[in-house]
C-alpha cells in the first residue's frame, strides 16, 4: 500500500502532502530497546521505526467509583430490613432493661409479675411466630410487631400510674418484640450475602443494646421534680422508635427464599434481583446456591430435618442461654447496690458507664465478626465473662463484705467489664441461629430457644426475689462455673461461619465437634 509524507520522512500528516512514497507494514514480535513484544510498528524505507501511539487508558477511576457504589447499594438493600427492624429492638431494649431493674423511679410498685410481665409477653409472640411464620410474610410479623410496641408506648404515655395499664402495656410490647425477634433471625440471615450476614443478624442485639443504654441512663439521671414523669418519658422514646421502625419496614425486601417454596420463581428472582443489583455479575450464581438451598430441604421430610437438627438444637439453646446470663435482674441489683454503697447515690459516672460499654462492646463484635469470624471473638468475651463473674463472687464470699467500701467499689468494676464482654458476646448468637438449623423446621427450633432464653429471664427474676443474703455469692460462683465450662464447650462444638453459604453453616452445625477457631 502506500502512505502520503510530507516534509521529511517522520511527518506522517496527510494534509500537507505534495508526494508519495512507498512504506511496507510489518509486524514484529519485539521493537527496539526494549519495547513492549508484539509492539505494532511502522517500517518505512530507510529502515526507521515510527512506533504507533499507545490506546487511551480505559477510566479506572471513575469506573472503581462506580462499582464502589454499586456496591454500597447492594449492601444498604440487603440490611434494609436490619436497619428497619434496629428501630423497634432500641425500644424493646429499653423494656428489657426496664424488667432487669432498671425502674429506679417507677411511679408504681414493681411486683414480682410486673417484672416477669415482659419476658412472658415475648415468649407468647415467639411462639406464635413460629408456628405462623410457614404460610405468612415476614413483612406481616414486622408491622403486627411494631403496632403492637406503639400500643404498648402510647399506654404508658397516657397511663403512666395506673398498675393494671402498665401491666397490660409490657404484655403487648413484649408479644410484639416476640413477634419481630424469630422472622428477624431467619431473614436477616437469607436475604443478607455471605460476606455480610454477621453485620446483618448482629442488628438484633445492637438494638436490645442501645435500648438498654437509653433506659439505664435516663432512669438514673431523671431528676424527680420535673414535670414528666418517668413512665411518660419512657412510653415518648418508644412511640418515636415505634414510628421509625414501622417506617422502616417499608423499605425491606422478601427473602427469595419464602417465594421458592412456594413455586413463585419469577417473584423470588425479582426478590434476589433487588438484593443483589443489576450490577452484580455473580447474580446467576447466587440465585443457583439458593435455588439449590431450597431443593435440598424440599427433597427431605420434616422429621428427617427435625432429627438431623438435635446436633445444632443442643448447641445453640445452651449458647443462647448464656446470653440470658449478660444482662439479668441480678448483676442490676448488685450494680445499684455496690454503687449506693460506695458512691452515695445511682446518679453516677459508674452507672452511665455500665449502661454504655455493652453497646460499645456489641458494636466491636458486629465490626469483626464477618471479618474475624464469630467463633474466637465470643469465645473470648465468654472467657472474660466467666472470670469477672468468679472475681465478683470473691467479693461476696463473705456477707460482711457488702458493707465494706473497698470490696463493693471492685463490684461495680467488675460489672462494668463484665458488660463489655458481654456485647463482645452476644452478637453471634444472633447470627448462629439463622444459619443452624434446616429451612423446615428453622422457624420451630428458633422460636423454641428464644422462648427458653425468655425462661431463663424468668427464673433469674424468681430466684432473686427468693434470694437470702448470700444470693449474689452463690450466684455468680455457679453462673461463673456454667460460663467457665461452656467456654470449652463451646470451643469444641461451635463452628466457625464466616463467609460461607448457609447449606455448608448448616452442615458444620450439624458435625458433633469444631475445634478449628477460624
Amino acid at each position: 500500500m502506500s502512505i502520503k509524507l510530507c516534509g521529511s520522512e517522520k511527518d506522517i500528516f496527510p494534509e500537507n502532502c505534495k508526494e508519495e512514497r512507498n512504506m511496507t507494514i510489518t509486524y514484529v514480535t519485539a521493537g527496539p530497546d526494549g519495547e513492549e513484544p508484539n509492539a505494532f510498528t511502522i517500517k518505512n524505507r530507510e529502515e526507521i521505526y515510527i512506533p504507533k501511539a499507545p490506546p487511551p487508558q480505559p477510566p479506572t477511576q471513575r469506573g472503581s467509583i462506580i462499582t464502589n457504589l454499586g456496591s454500597l447499594r447492594q449492601i444498604n438493600k440487603q440490611l434494609n430490613v436490619a436497619c428497619a427492624v434496629f428501630f423497634l429492638f432500641v425500644y424493646g431494649g429499653m423494656d428489657f432493661a426496664h424488667s432487669a431493674g432498671w425502674n429506679q423511679t417507677l411511679n408504681t410498685t414493681a411486683t414480682q409479675l410486673f417484672k416477669c410481665s415482659w419476658f412472658i409477653g415475648v415468649l407468647a409472640g415467639a411462639a406464635v411466630a413460629s408456628l405462623a411464620m410457614t404460610f405468612l410474610p415476614k413483612m406481616t410479623f414486622y408491622v403486627l410487631g411494631g403496632i403492637m410496641q406503639l400500643i404498648g408506648s402510647i399506654i404508658f404515655t397516657c397511663a403512666p400510674f395506673d398498675y393494671g395499664c402498665l401491666l397490660a402495656a409490657r404484655y403487648v410490647a413484649g408479644a410484639g418484640i416476640g413477634l419481630i425477634t424469630v422472622p428477624f433471625l431467619i431473614h436477616s440471615a437469607e436475604v443478607a450475602s455471605d460476606n455480610h450476614r454477621g453485620v446483618s443478624g448482629s442488628m438484633e442485639q445492637c438494638g436490645l443494646a442501645l435500648g438498654i443504654a437509653i433506659q439505664v441512663i435516663y432512669d438514673t439521671q431523671w431528676v424527680e421534680d420535673k414535670e414528666a414523669s418517668v413512665n411518660e418519658v419512657h412510653g415518648i422514646i418508644g412511640i418515636v422508635f415505634s414510628l421509625l421502625g414501622l417506617g422502616m419496614t417499608a423499605l425491606s425486601i422478601e427473602s427469595p427464599i419464602h417465594h421458592l417454596r412456594r413455586n413463585q420463581e419469577e417473584k423470588a428472582r425479582e426478590c434476589h434481583r433487588k438484593l443483589l443489583g443489576s450490577f452484580n455479575n455473580s447474580e446467576d450464581l447466587a440465585y443457583e446456591e439458593v435455588k439449590l438451598y431450597v431443593e435440598e430441604s424440599q427433597k427431605r421430610t420434616f422429621f428427617q430435618e427435625l432429627w438431623s437438627s438435635v446436633v445444632p438444637f443442643i448447641k445453640l439453646l445452651l449458647y443462647r442461654g448464656f446470653v440470658a446470663f449478660s444482662f439479668s435482674l441480678p448483676l442490676s441489683e448488685s450494680l445499684i447496690k455496690s454503687t449506693l454503697q460506695t458512691e452515695g447515690y445511682i446518679s453516677c459516672w459508674p452507672v452511665t458507664v455500665w449502661g454504655m460499654v455493652r453497646l460499645l462492646g456489641a458494636l466491636v463484635a458486629q465490626g469483626f465478626l464477618d471479618k474475624m469470624g464469630r467463633k474466637l471473638l465470643s469465645l473470648l468475651g465468654l472467657l472474660c465473662m466467666a472470670i469477672l463473674m468468679l472475681c465478683m463472687a470473691v467479693s461476696y464470699a463473705d456477707p460482711a463484705n457488702v458493707l465494706l467500701t473497698y470490696y463493693m467499689n471492685q463490684v461495680w468494676k467488675l460489672g462494668v467489664a463484665f458488660q463489655a464482654f458481654a456485647g463482645l458476646f452476644v452478637c453471634s448468637s444472633s447470627v448462629y441461629l439463622g444459619e443452624a438449623f434446616p429451612m423446615k423446621v428453622k422457624p420451630l427450633l428458633v422460636g423454641y430457644i428464644v422462648g427458653f432464653e425468655q425462661t431463663v429471664h424468668i427464673i433469674n427474676i424468681v430466684g432473686y426475689n427468693k434470694g437470702s443474703e448470700s444470693f449474689f455469692y452463690h450466684y455468680y460462683l455457679s453462673v461463673g462455673i456454667i460460663l467457665f465450662v461452656g467456654v470449652i464447650f463451646f470451643g469444641l462444638v461451635i463452628p466457625e461461619t464466616k463467609k460461607i453459604t448457609l447449606r455448608e453453616a448448616g452442615k458444620r452445625f450439624q458435625r458433633l465437634h469444631n475445634i478449628r477457631l477460624f
